[in-house]
């Protein structure tokens, strides 16, 4: 029975892994499908989300709803700036000058977060409200604020779906993913659509860097640790599919927390022979056939 349930505690540590993983990935997903850029800042943008959230809480209000506004608000603004300034300048170039722009990016940005707020360590208390334990049994349980960022990761699926699917927006948005200069003929304004989505989905990476900053120590290095691991999520799931954004980090999840049961450091070997794996039998991913989600 011990045995059971500590894999049942796994199971439910690697799913609130993966919530976690699916708010960095989905973003990562919506600007490849939309924009057609592997974003390498989109770990960087977590961090910046996970630091403006700390600085909310302890140093300026002390609350952290607000910091979770602040950071989506902050990051979204922050990823805005960036693909005005200077992604739309490339977008006709070939897809290394994009990663080595995304990539120059990254040691900037993490130097400069290094050179604020130092390189030590900071964490933060989850909000009173979500402080207790959710019980599903006598010997089975799981920390109310883990099973609140589980939750956010499904209403986060839910809410882009929707928006993609029913509004008039999300019809813009899949018209010029499928055909870009279609959309331009057809009179949608393309640049100002690519800033609207890029700000979306750097607002993801901070509401999930500021949700992370509870559950794991926050560090300026934290934004290459995360954006590995959102990289072989959308990987396995298919690039620019939400669906394969969301089954992609909850196998990830699972398999970081199940693996850590097998040996020690199978955790991190796990998911990178998943990816290979899915890429030998599947090279567009789970669900590459989607287009949007």
């Amino acid at each position: 029975m011990a045995n059971l349930n500590l894999i049942a505690d796994q199971i439910i540590t690697g799913i609130s892994i993966g919530s976690r993983l699916f708010l960095v990935a989905v973003g990562l997903s919506l600007i490849f499908g939309v924009l057609d850029v592997l974003n390498f800042t989109h770990g960087v943008l977590y961090m910046i989300g996970a630091y403006v959230g700390i600085t909310v809480v302890e140093g300026v209000i002390g609350n952290f709803w607000l910091g979770v506004v602040a950071a989506a608000l902050l990051v979204g603004v922050v990823g805005a700036v960036i693909e005005a300034g200077l992604i739309r300048r490339i977008y006709d170039h070939e897809p290394l000058d994009q990663l080595l722009l995304t990539f120059a990016l990254v040691l900037i940005l993490t130097d400069g977060i290094r050179y604020v707020f130092g390189a030590g360590s900071h964490v933060i208390d989850p909000p009173p409200l979500l402080q207790g334990t959710i019980h599903f049994s006598s010997s089975l349980s799981i920390p109310t604020y883990r099973g609140f960022v589980i939750l956010v990761s499904v209403l986060v699926l839910g809410a882009l779906f929707a928006v993609l699917k029913l509004t008039n927006v999300g019809r813009l948005v899949r018209a010029t993913a499928s055909d870009r200069d279609m959309a331009r003929l057809l009179g949608i304004d393309v640049p100002k659509l690519y800033t609207g989505v890029f700000f979306v989905g750097a607002a993801l990476a901070g509401i999930a860097g500021v949700l992370a900053a509870p559950l794991q120590s926050v560090t300026p290095q934290l934004g290459n640790q995360v954006i590995i691991n959102a990289f072989v999520v959308v990987v396995i799931g298919g690039l620019g599919s939400f669906t394969g954004a969301f089954a992609g980090a909850y196998i990830i999840g699972l398999l970081i927390a199940l693996g850590s049961l097998v040996a020690a450091g199978a955790g991190q070997l796990f998911p990178f022979l998943a990816m290979i794996a899915v890429l030998a039998i599947k090279p567009t991913g789970l669900f590459g056939e989607e287009t949007g989600g």
